[in-house]
């Protein structure tokens, strides 16, 4: 085997462990009796997974050590990260009320996950430069986990709207976006070591000042921001690129022939 980049995979495999230790622990505290909350712990820790996978790409460029092999484990790790843990996490607060609806909801979203991050991989030396096709998967587990986040430490919210009616729906919005072909602009594609629109600056900045001031409400900032991203980033991927309409075949045009099966393995 050639030899490989070490610190942009350390990155990755820090984000992959993150990942295992959320899903652990919103396993172990089903498994322990009177066990408090995982949801705070779990949903930090793919925080924390999701900054170093924007960390692993960023060093990759800044130190010229991308590869084929870091894009394969970048991706193994992302499914993990942010397919799976995201998918456990809201399966456990749905699974009371509605089982199978809660089981297949979070299984179609880790299916389009996959997906997305095959596609990903498939087009990466192509056609997604600036911005992704669909929802890129960290944002997507972002968004998930933040609605869990804010039922599980506002009662008074889950109160008036049930958890159980509002994640499912969320969670099939999310599986949709990730495989359509709705362009979504990605912090990957941020070069950090080159100039970039002064916005992207200010943006930062604004963020990091409101997670400095409502430290205490993480949970409520981080709704907030995953979901202004997921919907207004989609809103103007669809006014920016519209579905192209079909054009009508005309009627006395003879059927194309079938072309001969490309028989070249992968």
């Amino acid at each position: 085997m050639r030899k490989v980049y070490i610190l942009p995979n350390l990155f990755t495999a820090g984000s992959l462990f993150c990942g295992m230790l959320a899903i652990f622990e919103i396993l172990g505290s089903y498994i322990q009796d009177n066990a408090p909350s995982a949801v705070p712990d779990a949903c930090f820790l793919i925080l924390i997974s999701a900054l170093l996978d924007v960390c692993d790409g960023a060093v990759a460029r800044l130190t010229r050590s991308a590869s084929f092999f870091g894009l394969n484990f970048d991706s193994l790790s992302d499914l993990v990260a942010f397919g799976v843990a995201p998918a456990i996490l809201a399966f456990s607060a749905c699974w009371a009320a509605y089982p199978r609806l809660a089981a297949a909801v979070c299984s179609l979203y880790t299916i389009c996950g996959a997906l997305r991050l095959a596609r990903f991989n498939v087009q990466a030396t192509r056609e997604e430069k600036k911005s992704f096709h669909g929802l890129p998967i960290p944002g997507a587990a972002l968004a998930a986990i933040s609605l869990t986040w804010l039922f599980d430490a506002n009662p008074a919210l889950a109160a008036h709207l049930p958890k159980e009616t509002i994640l499912p729906p969320a969670m099939v919005v999310l599986a949709y976006l990730m495989v359509s072909k709705v362009p979504f602009y990605g912090l990957k594609s941020i070069n950090f070591g080159g100039r970039q629109h002064f916005e992207i600056l200010v943006t930062i900045v604004v963020i990091a000042c409101l997670i400095f001031l409502l430290k205490q409400h993480l949970d409520v900032v981080l709704a907030a921001v995953a979901w202004s991203y997921v919907l207004i980033s989609a809103a103007v991927g669809l006014l920016q690129h519209p579905a192209p309409v079909p054009d009508e075949a005309p009627l006395s045009a003879p059927p194309s022939s079938p072309s001969r099966p490309n028989r070249t393995r992968e």
